[in-house]
């Protein structure tokens, strides 16, 4: 499976949804990346945020160029994740962070911003 296994979604607003995911080991993403510890792969998080974005929030819009990205920690598998997105239209900028439960605790483990057009 390509996706991960999607928990819970909540939209408050228009602009912004988080998705808490399972990163189920046998995730494609996992497979080769790498053998001693599978973690979850830049490119990997970056599909599903743009997948995520077009699909809810800017359905209209294409990838433009990525204003910044941070990987501070690995997203391991068996991990239970939240991604949370923020679309600005006006600025057609969209803001993302993908952080790694820890029982009721949560550490950011990506961010960035990507710049959308239609």
């Amino acid at each position: 499976m390509k996706q991960p296994r999607e928990i819970e979604r909540s939209q408050t607003q228009s602009n912004q949804v988080d998705i808490v995911f399972s990163l189920e080991p046998e995730l494609f993403w996992f497979q080769g990346h790498f053998a001693v510890q599978p973690l979850l792969p830049g490119v990997a998080q970056l599909d599903w945020v743009m997948h995520y974005a077009t699909t809810l929030l800017a359905p209209d819009f294409h990838f433009h160029s990525i204003q910044n990205v941070k990987f501070q920690a690995p997203l391991l598998p068996g991990s239970i994740v939240t991604l949370s997105l923020n679309w600005q239209e006006e600025r057609q900028i969209l803001t993302f962070s993908y952080q790694r439960h820890d029982g009721e605790l949560r550490h950011t483990s990506s961010s960035g911003k990507i710049r959308l057009c239609r």
